[in-house]
């Protein structure tokens, strides 16, 4: 399990030295290969290999007639790439991907379970505020209306 808010620091390079904490379990539940790929709140989803192909086998799974189905298909497994932990820890971020989440050196890691996101801290901090400034006069989804806190 992932989890917690941790700034974090790219370097020159791209690369990202994912926290201490998680790099022992990473390294047994897939052996330091992870996958990068977009999120459509312009941020970056970084799973372990083996929680990503899940989630792709379901996502090529999606009815391709379907218009939203296929966008979610390009965006997510369009996108998707595979990275390895280096000796140090250390993930290399593709430029794409930097870009795409507006990525350039101070940026959050939030652990979200099975993944991490991986947002720039500017952005994260904005959006965070928001959610968290947001009226609860929004209906719950069923699923969360028996949720106890």
């Amino acid at each position: 399990m992932f989890r917690g808010a941790t700034k974090v620091t790219l370097d020159a390079k791209g690369r990202l030295a994912i926290p201490t904490r998680y790099r022992d379990r990473l390294a047994t539940r897939c052996d330091g290969q992870l996958v990068a790929t977009v999120d459509k709140d312009y941020c970056l989803l970084i799973y372990p290999f083996p929680d990503w192909e899940e989630i792709e086998r379901k996502l090529v799974r999606l009815p391709s007639l379907n218009k939203q189905a296929r966008r979610l298909q390009r965006l997510m497994v369009g996108y998707a790439t595979e990275l390895d932990l280096d000796g140090h820890g250390r993930i290399l971020l593709p430029k794409e991907l930097r870009e795409f989440a507006g990525l350039d050196r101070q940026a959050v890691l939030i652990g979200q379970g099975n993944k991490f996101e991986l947002w720039d801290e500017v952005r994260w901090n904005e959006k965070r505020d928001a959610w968290l400034g947001e009226e609860d006069e929004v209906d719950l989804p069923a699923e969360l209306e028996s949720l106890s806190l």
